[in-house]
């Protein structure tokens, strides 16, 4: 896909998040710093019902949500370094239970995450807009292609 504006992120977010296998979903989010990865997990969180505002958890790793009927956990490992943090911080818990969870640099916890159901790559261009890469990994990844 490309996506000219951030509207076309918003739209793409708007169309994942009306597809009902999300809500049990995880799905990756993978490009380089600035490409749009917050961005996207943002219009995706308020698509779902997500009210007010939606901050990145680049520093603290991991923020919850609670829109109507569905947790969500969105979680950001650039800065993950630690595989004893993943313990610690329960995250095997939180991966194990029911709801939507969508992660941020997984590669920075290359062998503690399960197998996502989506991957999704966004690499920007020069011109400020954005070519995504759309990957399933799953039988319910492949109902949530665009």
């Amino acid at each position: 896909m490309h996506w000219p504006r951030e509207a076309d992120s918003a739209a793409a977010a708007a169309a994942l998040a009306a597809l009902p296998p999300l809500r049990e979903a995880y799905v990756e989010l993978h490009g380089p710093l600035g490409a749009g990865k917050t961005t996207f997990a943002r219009h995706l969180l308020h698509a779902l019902g997500v009210t007010g505002r939606v901050k990145s958890p680049t520093y603290s790793v991991m923020e919850p949500y609670e829109p109507p009927g569905l947790p969500v956990w969105h979680f950001d490992f650039y800065r993950f370094d630690d595989p004893q943090e993943w313990e610690d911080a329960g995250f095997r818990d939180v991966f194990a239970s029911r709801g939507l969870k969508l992660a941020e640099w997984p590669e920075k916890a290359h062998g503690l995450l399960p197998e996502p159901d989506l991957s999704i790559r966004i690499e920007p261009r020069d011109d400020d807009s954005r070519d995504v890469t759309v990957d399933a990994l799953s039988a319910r990844g492949l109902e949530l292609l665009p």
